[in-house]
C-alpha cells in the first residue's frame, strides 16, 4: 500500500509539473494537443528585445532533417538523420540528451529524383501518448518506444506489411493517435491508410480503395453527421474515411503539378479547408449528409495561399499562412477565400496568445499580430544556423519557450513575460 501511494504521488507530480499544482504545459504531437497548431498558454512576451528573446540553450548532434519537436512528460523529442540512418532523440528540459534510438535507414531520393537528395533527412515529428512515443521514419519503419527510456515496445515495417513502395520523398507524416488506435498512411496496395492498435501494432483496418500516391500531410480527425471522419490529402485528392471501419466516405480531386501535398487540412463548422503548393492554391469544401453517407461540395477555390509545407492556422474565421508560387504571407477569409492582406515572405508558423510566430525559411523569426486588420510585424531576429538547408521545421511554443529546429541543432528561447 505504501508503494502504491508513492506511485500515485509521483504520477500527480509528473502530470502537474510541480508540488505547487501548476500544470506543466505540453505539446505532445505535431501541431499540438488539439492538432490545430495553437497554444493555450498566456503570459508571453508581446515584443522581443533587440536581437531576440533570451537563448536558454542549444542542443546539437541531431543530424539532418526537418522534424519539429514534441514536449511531454518533462522531455523533448525530435528526429534526425546521422550516417544515413534515422534516429529518434529525447532531451530533458535543460537540453541534456536522455536517449537516442535507431529507427531504420533513412530515405534517399530515387535516381529519377536526384535534385531532392539535398533535402534528405528526417521528416516526421514523434508523437507522445500515455507514456509511449511513436515515430514513422521516411523509409516506413514505425516504432513505439517507451517514452521515458527509449526502450522499443514494438516495430512494424509499413512498406512490407502493406505492400507499399518508397514514395518520392519518403514518409513525412506524423502518426496520429485516436483513443486506443494509431492512424498512418503507408500508401500501399494492402493499405493506403491504416488503423493499428497503438499498444501492439496489430492492424484494426486497412483501406484498399484509395490508389493514389501519398501526399505527405498528417491526417486530422473530427465528428460530423454522426460519423467520426479521418481526413487527409493524397498526391491527387482531399479525402475522408470512416474512423471506425476505414471505408472511403468522400473524395475531392485536388492535386498540384508536382503531386506533392504536405499541408494538413482544417475542419471548422462542417467545412474542410485544404491548401497545396506549386501554384495550385487552396479550397474549401462543405460537408452534407446525403443518402446515409457524406457528400463534399466545393464552396470556393483560389490560387492564393498555395501553402508549400509551412502550415496554415485558422483564427476567428480567418486563415493565416504562406504561399509558394503565390508569394507572401496571407490572411484569407475562411468562408469566402477573399484575400484580407498579403505581406512578403515564406515559411512556417504557429500561434500563441494573439501572436503569430512566423519562421521564414531563410531563418528570420517574426512576431506578428494575428489580426485581419493588417499585417503588423512587431519584432524579429535571426535564428542561428544548425547546418545547411532551409529552415523548414515548424516552430513550437510550449510552456513559455520557443523551440526552433534547424538541421543539426535545436534552439530554445525564453519568451515568458517577466
Amino acid at each position: 500500500m505504501h508503494t502504491r501511494f508513492l506511485l500515485v504521488v509521483l504520477s500527480i507530480v509528473l502530470v502537474c509539473g510541480s508540488a505547487s499544482g501548476e500544470p506543466r504545459l505540453e505539446w505532445p504531437s505535431f501541431h499540438g494537443p488539439n492538432r490545430d497548431n495553437k497554444s493555450t498558454e498566456t503570459g508571453l512576451l508581446k515584443q522581443w528585445p533587440e536581437g531576440g528573446p533570451k537563448l536558454l540553450w542549444t542542443a546539437e548532434g541531431l543530424g539532418k532533417g526537418y522534424s519539429s519537436v514534441t514536449v511531454a512528460g518533462g522531455l523533448i523529442y525530435t528526429a534526425g538523420m546521422l550516417d544515413k540512418q534515422t534516429w529518434v532523440f529525447a532531451f530533458d528540459l535543460d537540453g541534456r540528451e536522455k536517449w537516442r534510438k535507431l529507427n531504420g535507414p533513412s530515405w534517399e531520393a530515387a535516381g529519377t529524383m536526384r535534385h531532392a537528395v539535398g533535402y534528405a533527412g528526417s521528416r516526421a515529428t514523434p508523437t507522445c501518448d500515455e507514456g509511449r512515443l511513436y515515430h514513422a521514419s521516411e523509409h516506413g519503419h514505425l516504432t513505439a518506444f517507451d517514452a521515458p527510456t527509449g526502450r522499443e515496445l514494438w516495430r512494424l515495417d509499413l512498406f512490407k506489411a502493406f505492400d507499399a513502395k518508397v514514395a518520392k520523398y519518403g514518409i513525412a507524416e506524423s502518426v496520429v493517435i485516436d483513443g486506443d488506435r494509431l492512424i498512418v498512411c503507408p500508401g500501399g496496395d494492402k493499405g493506403y491508410i491504416v488503423c493499428l492498435d497503438k499498444k501492439t501494432g496489430r492492424t484494426v483496418w486497412a483501406n484498399t480503395e484509395i490508389k493514389d500516391g501519398i501526399g505527405y500531410s498528417t491526417p486530422i480527425i473530427f465528428e460530423f453527421g454522426g460519423r467520426r471522419q479521418i481526413v487527409n490529402l493524397s498526391e491527387d485528392s482531399l479525402f475522408a474515411v470512416d474512423a471506425g471501419t476505414g471505408k472511403l466516405l468522400w473524395r475531392v480531386p485536388f492535386a498540384n503539378k508536382r503531386q506533392n501535398s504536405c499541408t494538413d487540412a482544417i475542419f471548422h463548422k462542417g467545412h474542410v479547408f485544404a491548401a497545396t503548393g506549386y501554384g495550385k492554391g487552396s479550397l474549401l469544401v462543405r460537408l452534407e449528409e446525403a443518402d446515409g453517407g457524406v457528400k463534399a461540395e466545393t464552396v470556393w477555390s483560389s490560387a492564393l495561399m498555395d501553402n508549400h509545407h509551412g502550415g496554415v492556422v485558422l483564427l476567428d474565421g480567418y486563415l493565416y499562412g504562406a504561399g509558394h508560387e503565390a508569394k507572401g504571407w496571407f490572411c484569407l477569409d475562411f468562408m469566402t477565400g477573399r484575400q484580407v492582406w498579403n505581406a512578403p515572405g515564406k515559411g512556417s508558423l504557429t500561434w500563441a496568445e494573439g501572436m503569430l510566430y512566423c519562421l521564414e525559411e531563410r531563418g528570420t523569426m517574426k512576431l506578428v499580430e494575428a489580426t485581419p486588420e493588417a499585417y503588423r510585424l512587431v519584432s524579429s531576429f535571426e535564428v542561428p544556423r544548425g547546418g545547411g538547408g532551409l529552415h523548414w521545421a515548424h516552430p513550437v511554443v510550449c510552456d513559455g519557450r520557443l523551440y526552433v529546429r534547424h538541421a543539426d541543432k535545436l534552439f530554445v528561447y525564453d519568451i515568458r513575460a517577466k
